[in-house]
């Protein structure tokens, strides 16, 4: 995601700008404002080339690098210099670029230090006060999916742990099905049951009885033969 930018282009406010370099980083700022941002990295790397300590020309850079999709290094060239800027107007704008560095790379909690210190500062700016609304709710978002990976890793942990458990569950489940109690069966009933048995070894009885007989049979007519 990419948020608001300020960009320095009125060199005049930094009152001891080196003339040297001065030529670069407007050469970088007027690609920038044109869309040439890769034009633009390579005019303020110039003027760094030409003076190191330049901080317009690290400010600009690091948006140059941020607006190319490397936040990362963006920060690495900016950071350093927030320490040195003593005007108000550009070191808020810096602190808020800073933040949308961090904000960039997930790293929520110093974006939203970036923003309040930009705030601090220019407490009425709309675009930080946004940037840092949005950061406050994307690291809750984020320690509360951290809570619940934790939480899932420790249950998950416990269960590996203990192993027991399950199976203690597994036979007392056991238990309880042969402790229950047998079933209430009314008098009626159980000689309903009785009849039926002996119903049944009634019939078989009969059949063995039969086949007997037929066997007896067939022995007879055997030995008349």
């Amino acid at each position: 995601m990419r948020f608001f930018l300020f960009i320095v282009f009125n060199l005049a406010v930094v009152t001891a700008f080196a003339q040297k370099e001065r030529g670069e980083v407007r050469a970088g700022n007027k690609a920038y404002s044109k869309g040439d941002i890769e034009k633009a990295e390579v005019e303020y790397r110039r003027a760094l080339e030409q003076n190191p300590h330049s901080i317009f020309a690290k400010y600009n850079l690091g948006n140059a690098l941020y607006k190319r999709g490397n936040s990362e290094e963006a920060e690495k060239v900016t950071a350093p210099v927030k320490d040195s800027v003593d005007n108000d107007s550009v070191k808020s704008k810096l602190l808020h670029n800073l933040g949308n560095y961090s904000l960039d790379q997930k790293k929520y909690e110093e974006a939203i230090e970036n923003y309040k210190n930009s705030l601090r500062i220019n407490p009425n700016d709309f675009e930080t006060k946004s940037n840092l609304a949005y950061a406050q709710k994307m690291l809750k978002e984020q320690q509360d999916q951290d809570n619940k990976d934790n939480k899932e890793n420790k249950d998950n942990k416990d269960n590996k742990d203990n192993p027991e458990d399950k199976d203690d569950k597994q036979d007392q489940n056991k238990d309880d099905q042969q402790n229950q109690p047998p079933p209430n069966i009314t008098p009626q009933a159980a000689q309903q049951m009785l009849q039926a048995i002996q119903n049944k070894d009634k019939e078989t009885q009969e059949k063995v009885e039969k086949e007997k007989a037929k066997m007896l049979k067939r022995k007879q007519k055997e030995k008349n033969w």
